[in-house]
């Protein structure tokens, strides 16, 4: 076997396919390992839609639907997608710590693709999404909700919420890339999301708002999707909302992934 020196060998500037699949893996085990050693990080998907549950549907349960059993069907899918998609608003602030601790000039100095340390994180998130789902539909079946669309599409229904969060995740990740600090990349995710998530079909009927916020909730994006999950769970059928919410999702991507992606390799 010939041995190049190693003043002729060429290094490959890119890496291929398959390495930054394994390095976007790793980096994902990464970041279910911060997980692990510290489960405090987990609060916000273990209490939050137990506490929303509960809380949401015995204050509105009487005054909107009449009794509590009636409003699950209408509050469990709204929970869901709000205690979801919030969540992933942690995926541009801890991209942003890692950022500000230098962790990623330390991988910088590593032979991975560079991309990978954005991708693991965005990857290993999908699971804190996992968890908040699983949970919500947990609490409501223990307060009585049977969803009439039978278990195939209450996991349909699931598989989707996952889906728009970490699509809308890239937006967050974005946020991550070009704020400041990690307050920050908070404080402007919040304000940004909770008007859209609150100001939809989530709690009440869309029919109940002023009309000057009724236009809005019906076109709001996020009642899109808690519309998708409604039918799903609860009449096992699908419809334009879940076309509709597929579109924008991949939209999303389209449009965020590419610039997170520049401003992550700017930076990186």
């Amino acid at each position: 076997m010939k041995i190049i020196p190693a003043a002729d060998r060429q290094l490959r500037k890119n890496a291929g396919l398959g390495q930054t699949v394994r390095n976007s893996l790793t980096m994902a085990g990464r970041g279910l390992l911060k997980i692990r050693r510290t489960p405090e990080q987990l609060f916000d998907v273990t209490l939050q839609p137990i506490i929303f549950t509960l809380m949401f549907t015995y204050i509105f349960g009487g005054a909107i639907s009449g009794d509590v059993k009636s409003y699950l069907p209408v509050i469990i899918p709204g929970i869901l997608v709000q205690t979801v998609i919030t969540t992933s608003i942690v995926t541009g602030v801890q991209l942003r710590e890692d950022m500000d601790k230098g962790v990623f000039d330390r991988f910088k100095s590593l032979p991975i693709a560079r991309i990978a340390p954005l991708a693991g994180a965005l990857l290993a998130d999908t699971v804190r999404y996992t968890i908040a789902t699983v949970l919500t539909f947990s609490m409501g079946y223990v307060m009585g909700y049977r969803p009439d669309g039978g278990f195939a599409y209450v996991v349909l229904s699931g598989l989707l919420v996952i889906v728009c969060s970490w699509s809308i995740s890239w937006i967050f990740a974005f946020f991550g890339v070009i704020a400041r600090t990690a307050s920050s990349v908070q404080g402007i995710s919040m304000l940004a999301l909770f008007p859209l998530t609150f100001l939809s079909n989530a709690f009440v009927p869309v029919n109940t708002l002023p009309d000057w916020l009724q236009w809005f909730a019906k076109i709001n994006p996020v009642s899109h999707l808690i519309t998708a999950v409604r039918r799903l769970t609860n009449d096992g059928a699908f419809g334009w909302d879940f076309t509709v919410t597929l579109i924008g999702a991949a939209v999303i991507v389209i449009i965020f992934a590419p610039l997170t992606v520049r401003a992550y390799m700017r930076r990186a």
